[in-house]
């Protein structure tokens, strides 16, 4: 399938999804099995990837510093519910309470926010990296629910204006966006679809 990276993008594209669409649209569709019809999300294995490696592995040409991927769940521990989020230069620390994604006050799904530190805990030191892990809830997925947490889906960001722990300031070091030609079939899709924007 060719993805939108090969492709050359109009001006104004852009993939802006809201929360609910992330979950019911997506992340649903990657559970479920279900087609999704255009290959933005890619699946990467996040957690052995350095996040500023992470962009380069994205299918949608972005100029807002955000990345969205499915990932596969990697247990901390064979039995446990806790995820393993240690890659080789840091860790991924949840910060803040997880939010409840809801749809006519239905819960859809939950929003855990992390952020990257560099080293090893406890003394790692903060980043300008941010993860939104994106879980489904369990009555979306009734047809299955032995795959409800197979797979999450992540959207990264890298702070533009930042202060790191040392007082240095994070410049703005936005990503070359990437170049080329979409598809007829997004152009007739109008506007606003899952996200995509024209």
């Amino acid at each position: 399938m060719e993805t939108l990276r090969d492709m050359a993008l109009p001006p104004g594209f852009g993939f802006h999804p809201k929360d609910t669409e992330l979950v019911a649209h997506y992340l649903k569709k990657k559970i479920l099995g279900q087609k999704i019809e255009y290959d933005i999300i890619p699946e990467v294995d996040i957690y052995k990837h350095e996040p500023w490696d992470l962009p380069a592995k994205c299918n949608v040409p972005t100029q807002d510093n955000k990345w969205h991927f499915f990932a596969a769940r990697d247990r901390k521990y064979p039995n446990g519910a806790r995820s393993n989020r240690a890659t080789v230069a840091g860790y991924w620390k949840s910060t803040g309470k997880d939010r409840a994604i809801k749809v006519d006050k239905r819960t859809i799904g939950t929003k855990k926010t992390l952020v990257f530190h560099e080293g090893r805990p406890p003394t790692g030191k903060r980043t300008e990296w941010i993860m939104h892990e994106y879980y489904i809830d369990e009555n979306e997925c009734q047809a299955c629910p032995d795959m409800k947490d197979a797979f999450v889906l992540c959207k990264v960001t890298k702070r533009i204006d930042w202060t790191s722990e040392n007082g240095n300031e994070v410049g703005n070091n936005n990503p070359q966006p990437q170049q080329a030609n979409v598809a007829a079939a997004i152009l007739h899709h109008g506007r606003h679809r899952g996200g995509i924007s024209l």
